[in-house]
């Protein structure tokens, strides 16, 4: 099927005249001006996208994930390019928490930007020590924690992978986070079942859900015959993998319907924020695209704005969420006519949500 894209270049965009559609939008204690934030890894702390548009302007920074040492990462290469997407085993390379907070986060605060902190670590003890000294650090707006990690305590199994050490993760987390500080948990979509995983979290306390991480992947070069990263795997991104994170984030919020989901892996439009939302995404974040676009996480506002306003809906919240509204045709907000499917084989019952549909 044919989807019409929005495909306005980052000229064309700033010229775009922003509709009546009231954008604001909230992460649990969050409120931000804003539903588009950067995606943590692909902009550092955003001094390098902010010659390019105003950071201000957006819902947030997130930044890079930040752990208690400095570390160089995995040797090169450690990046390739797929089809509709990207492979990176960068490694969390970082300068550790004493440089970010002197450097990356000060120049944040001064920036005037809101900043979401992504924090990782090898062990609970690692993630706990980080949130203990973010604690009393002035100007965060929220804890994002990469539970993709793998766990040094456990023979290398990735905390997201597993209810149990997820719990425990963010639990520690919260509990050494400033109660009005958010926390979100961001998941992986390599698991059998990420609302089983999601539950975990939000019982262990997460105030939100950052989905999705990237997915694992390898790509072999077909010259030297060898991977084409020093890594072997490395993590997919990219338009890709978008069809993969709108399921997550449908099956998550179709259990817990409460609960805030920031929504990333492959945005690069307006629309394609769009399907985010409707799926049940409350912010989105845009990251990959930011690599062939730096103005990106700007444009896809201002072009959800408009998606948005063509749709009939006058404010974002709104949006929220609204593809699991029941299959009768009825009119959309404003008055707008949507088009539900008729067919019942369209339609996904509650079972086939959770545990996909077999045939």
């Amino acid at each position: 099927m044919t989807r019409a894209v929005i495909t306005h270049s980052p000229r064309e965009s700033d010229e775009l005249a922003s509709p009546d559609v009231d954008m604001s939008t909230s992460l649990a204690r969050l409120e931000l001006p804003s539903p588009v934030l950067t995606a943590s890894g692909c902009a550092a702390a955003g001094r390098e996208l902010d010659q390019f548009f105003d950071i201000t302007t957006i819902g947030a920074v997130v930044t890079k994930s930040i752990m208690m040492n400095p570390r160089s990462g995995r040797p090169t290469p450690r990046m390739a390019e797929t089809p509709s997407g990207m492979l990176n085993s960068i490694g969390l390379q970082g300068p550790g928490i004493d440089s970010f907070l002197d450097n990356d986060l000060d120049w944040l605060r001064q920036r005037g930007a809101r900043a979401v902190v992504s924090i990782a670590g090898g062990s609970v003890d690692e993630y706990t020590r980080l949130a203990s000294r973010l604690r009393h650090v002035s100007d965060i707006a929220a804890i994002e924690v990469n539970i993709s990690c793998p766990n040094v305590e456990s023979r290398g199994q990735v905390f997201a992978c597993d209810p149990l050490a997820a719990a425990e993760v963010i639990a520690s987390v919260r509990r050494n986070t400033a109660p009005g500080i958010p926390v979100l948990a961001k998941l992986s979509p390599d698991v059998t079942d990420i609302v089983a995983i999601a539950k975990a979290v939000v019982s262990a306390g997460a105030d939100g859900l950052s989905m999705i991480n990237t997915l694992l992947g390898m790509v072999i070069d077909t010259n030297t015959m060898r991977p084409a990263l020093a890594g072997v795997t490395g993590g997919l991104s990219g338009p890709a993998i978008r069809p993969v994170a709108v399921r997550c984030i449908y099956q998550v919020h179709a259990q817990l319907p409460d609960v805030p989901i920031l929504g990333m892996g492959g945005i690069r439009t307006g629309l394609d924020a769009l399907e985010f939302v409707l799926a049940g995404a409350s912010a989105v974040s845009v990251g990959t695209a930011t690599f062939n676009d730096p103005s990106a996480p700007a444009r896809v506002a201002k072009e959800l704005a408009i998606a948005l306003a063509e749709r009939g809906f006058s404010r974002f919240e709104d949006a929220i969420g609204y593809a699991h509204r029941s299959p009768e045709p009825s009119a959309a907000p404003g008055g707008v006519v949507a088009v539900h499917p008729v067919n019942p084989q369209d339609d996904v019952v509650d079972s086939d949500i959770r545990g996909g549909v077999e045939g």
